[in-house]
């Protein structure tokens, strides 16, 4: 899913062709064009989106759908945000997410491709879902996508904590069935707590008792508190899905994190790149009328004072600008993001919840090619490994045949979350330092978990938070959200739905958090609202009849 950790040592890369590659290339930035004034509205919508990652791709697919009039608008040449690609001669990485959840029968993009018509993304489920390395001279840990064969590797790994992983998965079972009823967490009107409501079983109010507590707060719960080799593995886990250990996981989060793998939910291997889930959801924009607008940079959220209307202000291709006018604005941004946008100062107690906000991650990527046959046999294609610096290590290999290498070659994606604002500190030469010695790190990781000898690699390169704030146009180059902790999650968390009205909030901030399927979720719950306020229903059951 999102970026892990890692570490490794220097290698000098081979030419095997006329392709050269970086050693140390962020990748590509969206373009900034130089803005120029602008007097009237050149646009003119029902609904502005902000930001074509999966979270815009799918709010802006599911209002064209229901028959509003949609502007899409990305600063960057391509949809998909960190869910995109990018190519290197041959070869195709994926930026940031590597696998997909939520394709299964009843699963939210299932249901999406149902609803807009459109097919899924070619895909397999992957099995193991990943391999975890713990360092510790044991047998690293194969997180098996039959439920069975996960139970029976579970107790060998970790014996005595099966009371432990069952209450994990009776939480689980209750959340998918409350997910499954779209519930509008946390509610902001009578009509979002009618929905949740309504959404509530009796396992969800059992579990209520937990909406406080932590996935160590579990493990102490089931009698398996101190085992420590169990703690690794749950925070290696937890890390990469809630950028929380397992002491500052929310429990009721948590829990279904540690059961996506297994049937009848599964992480899925897409066929192509990640960008397939990315022009998939364009193609439904499309079919539906809505316009994805690229290479348009938003600068300014302004309100229109025209019955309660919105300006966006922003950057356009060939050194123009442009002012669109929309009646509601849904923004995919950081929230953190809203001060800066909007230029004036929000209602005190939301300036002030804003301000209070922890800081989502940055993230340190390699994107490295190489012969299949420098792999391990049967290499799973993703791993894990606990390692020292700059972090544990989250490793992603293409397979034979996906379209992201040639043949008998393989793309490898190693990811290390880092503190963001550091990597803008210090002068150029201490930055390129520090890359260099990341690269070394994340290297000498992924010779220890591949059994790599030698100067392996046929192309490397190393992203930081750099890279990834001309990529994404985030802050600081975040790449996640603001991290599940059970106060910052579920009823706790920050609103879709904000003080100002007809201004939106949906991605991976807000419930129910970070992955394709968590940001395409946030997109239908602020879709319901909004369309709720304009006196439509929408669901998306399956049945294409009905919005």
């Amino acid at each position: 899913m999102g970026p892990g950790k890692g570490d490794g040592g220097p290698a000098i890369p081979r030419v095997t062709s006329s392709f050269r590659p970086a050693i140390s290339a962020d990748p590509p930035a969206a373009p900034a064009p130089a803005p120029r004034p602008c007097r009237q509205p050149n646009l003119i919508c029902d609904v502005a989106v902000v930001g074509a990652g999966i979270a815009g791709l799918t709010a802006a697919s599911l209002l064209a759908r229901a028959g509003q009039r949609v502007e899409l608008l990305e600063a960057h040449h391509q949809s998909g945000g960190c869910a995109g690609t990018f190519r290197r001669g041959p070869y195709v990485f994926d930026v940031g997410a590597t696998q997909v959840a939520g394709l299964e029968a009843g699963g939210i993009h299932q249901r999406l491709f149902r609803h807009l018509n459109v097919m899924p993304p070619a895909a397999e489920p992957l099995d193991p879902g990943c391999v975890v390395d713990l360092a510790d001279r044991q047998a690293p840990v194969r997180i098996q996508r039959d439920p069975e064969c996960w139970r029976q590797e579970r107790q060998r790994q970790f014996p005595g904590s099966e009371r432990f992983w069952r209450l994990c998965e009776a939480i689980h079972q209750a959340n998918w069935a409350f997910a499954g009823r779209d519930p509008v967490l946390p509610p902001r009107s009578w009509w979002d707590l009618g929905q949740l409501l309504g959404a509530l079983g009796f396992g969800n109010l059992l579990c209520g008792l937990l909406s406080t507590a932590s996935i160590a707060d579990l493990q102490n719960l089931c009698g398996c508190g101190g085992d420590q080799r169990l703690r690794r593995f749950l925070d290696l886990q937890l890390r990469l899905y809630s950028q929380e250990p397992a002491q500052r996981t929310a429990a009721l989060y948590g829990a279904t994190v540690l059961s996506m793998v297994q049937e009848p939910l599964g992480l899925w291997h897409l066929q192509g790149s990640m960008q397939a889930l990315a022009e998939a959801l364009e193609l439904g924009l499309t079919q539906a009328g809505g316009h994805l607008r690229l290479r348009h940079r938003v600068t300014r959220l302004e309100p229109a004072g025209e019955g309660g209307r919105w300006r966006v202000h922003g950057d356009a291709p060939g050194r123009a600008d442009f002012v669109l006018e929309a009646r509601d604005v849904v923004v995919t941004l950081p929230p953190q993001s809203l001060p800066q946008l909007l230029g004036e100062p929000l209602p005190s107690g939301y300036q002030r919840r804003l301000e209070h906000l922890p800081e989502p991650s940055g993230a340190l990527v390699f994107y490295g090619a190489i012969e299949r046959s420098q792999l391990p046999p049967e290499c799973p294609s993703h791993l894990q490994l606990d390692w020292a610096a700059p972090g544990p290590l989250f490793v992603s290999i293409s397979q034979e045949g996906d379209g992201r290498a040639p043949a008998g070659q393989a793309t490898v994606i190693a990811s290390v979350f880092t503190p963001a604002r550091a990597w803008f500190e210090g002068d150029e030469a201490s930055y390129q330092a520090r890359k260099q010695g990341a690269m070394a790190g994340i290297q000498a990781g992924l010779a220890q978990v591949l059994q790599l000898g030698g100067e392996p690699w046929i192309h490397r390169e190393l992203a930081t938070p750099r890279g990834f704030a001309g990529w994404t146009g985030r802050p600081w180059g975040w790449v996640g959200g603001l991290g599940q902790h059970p106060l910052r999650f579920g009823p706790f968390g920050l609103a879709s739905r904000t003080p100002l009205p007809g201004l939106w909030l949906c991605g991976d901030s807000i419930h129910p958090g970070e992955g394709t399927a968590g940001v395409s979720l946030s997109a239908l719950m602020a879709c319901r609202q909004l369309l709720q306020r304009q006196g439509q229903e929408l669901r998306i059951d399956g049945d294409s009849s009905q919005t």
